[in-house]
């Protein structure tokens, strides 16, 4: 697979990258319209989840908005949307935009109008479901992939690329045309090289090291002071998937506060994990809805 693959397809779409600056910028990333960015709408943050890289959101349903991908660019409006482990950022994020930590200073630029959250639920619930055997062999990646030089070691002796497609198959539903949409654009195939990486392997390792410790550690301590989300979130989940093990809006639910108006959307039909690539009409429809009525 080209490394430029990926890069042709997302310039397709009328997407620019900060190629040429990511050293300087020290992220990289993707964007369209920002040039020409109207300030009384927001700019869609978009974040991919693991093992996927930017392309996630490379269907051409996916709505046409002033969009970055994996960073943004008076106060800027903005509404994130994450996937999977980077849902799980725009929900820190979520919360800490309504309850500024010390030394916070996204909020002096920036004003969160929403929040979409794609087939999660909190950090927290998801460990303390863990004592149900069906949730604990589902999700047993969550505890391997903690423990970083064990499973970076185990995933380099199997192959990243063959690591990632082995999860990438257990993640995508049964539907057959999900499926067939899920494989467009040869994205398992990128996803896969993107593996081969060692530093990809050992820093997605400790990114969920960090899920394991740091991250529901602030958590309880959100729910114990009762530091809530106070801005609008929309959670989309599979029915088949995430809706088969929690009752998604009772969940979501505690963590809102006063101030923020919670929307839930299922999507069924077999569709898996991978929503936004399995479903990406629907995905892409509800997005939209939202995204208007927060204009």
């Amino acid at each position: 697979m080209k490394s430029t693959h990926d890069i042709s397809l997302m310039t397709s779409l009328g997407l620019t990258s900060n190629i040429a600056t990511a050293s300087t910028d020290k992220t990289f990333y993707y964007q369209r319209d920002l040039e020409n960015y109207d300030s009384s709408k927001p700019i869609l943050v978009v974040l991919h989840g693991y093992p996927q890289t930017h392309i996630h959101s490379h269907n051409p349903k996916f709505p046409s908005l002033p969009i970055a991908f994996s960073a943004s660019s008076p106060l800027i409006p903005l509404i994130l949307i994450g996937h999977d482990r980077s849902a799980r950022i725009c929900h820190r994020l979520a919360v800490d935009f309504s309850n500024p930590p010390p030394n916070f200073g996204f909020n002096k630029k920036f004003e969160l109008k929403g929040t979409i959250l794609l087939d999660i639920v909190p950090t927290l619930t998801q460990w303390q479901s863990m004592s149900d055997s069906r949730v604990s062999m589902g999700t047993f990646h969550w505890s391997f992939l903690a423990n970083v030089e064990l499973a970076t070691a185990m995933i380099k002796a199997q192959g990243g690329d063959n690591w990632a497609k082995m999860c990438l198959d257990r993640w995508v539903g049964k539907s057959s045309a999900g499926q067939e949409k899920f494989k467009e654009h040869d994205a398992i195939e990128v996803y896969a090289e993107a593996f081969k990486v060692e530093s990809v392997i050992r820093t997605t390792c400790d990114d969920y090291r960090a899920g394991a410790m740091e991250d529901p550690q602030l958590q309880e301590e959100d729910q114990r002071e009762g530091r809530k989300i106070e801005s609008d979130v929309l959670v989309l989940f599979s029915k088949g998937y995430l809706g088969g093990w929690y009752d998604v809006e009772k969940v979501w639910s505690e963590w809102m506060g006063g101030n923020g108006r919670l929307e839930v959307h299922g999507i069924g039909r077999g569709v898996g994990h991978l929503l936004a690539e399995e479903e990406p009409e629907e995905t892409a429809g509800v997005v939209r809805s939202f995204y208007e009525r927060h204009m």
